[in-house]
């Protein structure tokens, strides 16, 4: 890749993880090499198995596995999930640095920074250590202002309707 963007997929719809999915499959169509790094996520769920069939173009890391959603956490707990999220951005920062892939996607990263378990500073160093030939794209609601103004792409999913107005839970192979 010549030229690597920043993109962004927010916004309270859903479709934000599959996006940068699809995305990368496509991607690894063309043979490049996609590492997603997805915070706040600890149940299994389909692109964990999908993706182990692209010999290792697509892997997906995982550096804090609670299956406890942020809020129903206790301060102890939180306090290891934030050194969790601070080893996966050292993982991130040793890939930036070595050029290690063509795509970086970082999955629910706006959560982690709306948690306060990363700082902004922190995200925007990644940002500007990135290489020129790699594409690095984040997800997540509440997007703060300096990720906006640093990304190429924005696009939000905006809820309409969905199915959990009406009771029904997550899907297996949809949702999940």
């Amino acid at each position: 890749m010549d030229k690597g963007l920043i993109q962004v997929y927010t916004g309270d719809g859903k479709g934000k993880t599959t996006a940068a999915l699809g995305l990368g499959l496509r991607a690894v169509g063309y043979g490049y090499k996609v590492k997603m790094v997805q915070f706040l996520k600890g149940r299994d769920s389909g692109e964990l198995f999908s993706t182990k069939k692209f010999n290792g173009n697509f892997e997906i890391y995982r550096f804090d596995k609670s299956k406890k959603f942020f809020w129903n956490m206790n301060e102890i707990e939180k306090e290891e999930l934030k050194k969790k999220i601070s080893y996966a951005f050292d993982f991130i920062e040793e890939t930036i640095k070595k050029n290690d892939c063509d795509i970086l996607i970082l999955d629910e990263v706006m959560g982690v920074i709306s948690n306060k378990l990363v700082s902004i500073d922190r995200v925007l160093h990644i940002l500007d250590m990135k290489p020129e030939n790699m594409e690095i794209i984040l997800t997540g609601r509440n997007v703060p202002e300096a990720i906006l103004d640093r990304a190429d792409l924005v696009s939000e999913m905006k809820m309409i309707k969905h199915p959990f107005e009406k009771g029904i839970p997550a899907r297996k192979g949809i949702e999940y």
